[in-house]
């Protein structure tokens, strides 16, 4: 599989690049110097489920989303190569209601071919929502 490097803005943002992006409507910033990712959401109504708060489908696709930039980034910051996810858990703490909400990896251990990487996700009060872990595997790129 080959492709280009997402669009980045001068302000470090990606919006649109996939088609869960568009569908779901979250922005990612890779441009902190702290090198971890970082997704944000706008909570609105087309996100929550029959309690009124954000979905637990759309809690984990974001951490998975933000573990996968973050070990993109932590190998390289220009191209941001793909990344596969071979295993990942979530813990569900506490509900997300409307609002923004941030999802951000970590890297915690592993080398240049796989990954371990945790993601937390807090909402515009700093309420910790839902934390991850995951093994991410890079994705072979043809030149």
């Amino acid at each position: 599989m080959s492709s280009a490097p997402p669009e980045v803005t001068d302000e470090g943002l990606i919006t649109g690049e996939t088609g869960a992006q568009r569908l779901i409507g979250w922005v990612v910033d890779v441009g902190q110097p702290d090198g971890r990712a970082r997704l944000t959401l706008e909570v609105g109504d087309q996100h929550t489920n029959r309690h009124k708060v954000l979905h637990g489908g759309i809690i984990a696709m974001l951490l998975d989303s933000a573990c996968g930039y973050t070990g993109s980034l932590s190998l390289d910051r220009e191209k941001l190569p793909q990344m596969l996810t071979l295993s990942f858990n979530t813990q569900y703490l506490a509900p997300a209601g409307p609002g923004k909400v941030v999802a951000t990896g970590r890297v915690t251990g592993g080398g240049r071919k796989t990954m371990f990487i945790e993601g937390e996700l807090r909402d515009a009060n700093g309420v910790l929502v839902a934390t991850s872990t995951g093994v991410y595997k890079t994705v072979r790129q043809e030149s």
